[in-house]
């Protein structure tokens, strides 16, 4: 059976009414203050759709109080969902330390991290952002200039053992790689979910 992450604290994994309250009293801000990463769309359509869907507030709250500060980024001009993503000037602090993956962590002998940045994200009901989510994002402000972030990795790196990732340095955006089971304190993931 696979292990709970630490991040999943709630048994029935639904916000009081009150958190419920705060935490979109802070997206909306967040969002308001943002509005150049989500040209075109109002909070109120992001609102109505929040309020349908208990389970992806539960995630957005995980991503949030890991330091995420997640915002709208876009929406899906077919099914109509906005995509929320991690838009922490550096890679999320309640999120470090983790090697890439399960496997990862089941490889390392001794001196195990805490958990994986897959497993955290599936904890989390959100997903690693992609190579390309990552050059987007990086296109809507200057992130991970100081830390970086695991991105999903293709299944041929993975099978060779890497994990890729990305962050930001002399004003440019580097994808690197090193080995699954590596883990570093100035390393995390972004989520990304659709609601």
């Amino acid at each position: 059976m696979k292990k709970k992450t630490s991040t999943n604290t709630g048994a029935e994994n639904e916000l009081t009414a009150a958190q419920r309250d705060e935490l979109l009293t802070t997206l909306k801000a967040r969002f308001e203050k943002n509005m150049e990463r989500h040209a075109g769309l109002d909070w109120a359509g992001v609102k109505a759709r929040l309020g349908k869907k208990a389970a992806k507030l539960w995630s957005l709250h995980l991503m949030e109080s890991t330091g995420g500060e997640p915002d709208v980024v876009g929406q899906d001009a077919k099914s109509g969902e906005y995509l929320f993503v991690d838009c922490s000037e550096q890679t999320p602090n309640g999120r470090t330390s983790l090697c890439y993956d399960d496997e990862a962590l089941e490889s390392r002998k001794e001196h195990k991290p805490k958990d994986s940045a897959v497993g955290m994200a599936t904890a989390m009901s959100v997903e690693l952002l992609t190579e390309e989510e990552y050059h987007a994002l990086q296109k809507l402000g200057e992130f991970d200039t100081k830390r970086s972030s695991w991105l999903k990795t293709p299944a041929d790196i993975r099978k060779l053992g890497g994990a890729i990732w990305g962050g930001r340095s002399y004003g440019r955006v580097f994808i690197g790689c090193n080995g699954a089971e590596s883990y570093y304190s100035s390393r995390a993931f972004r989520g990304s979910l659709r609601v």
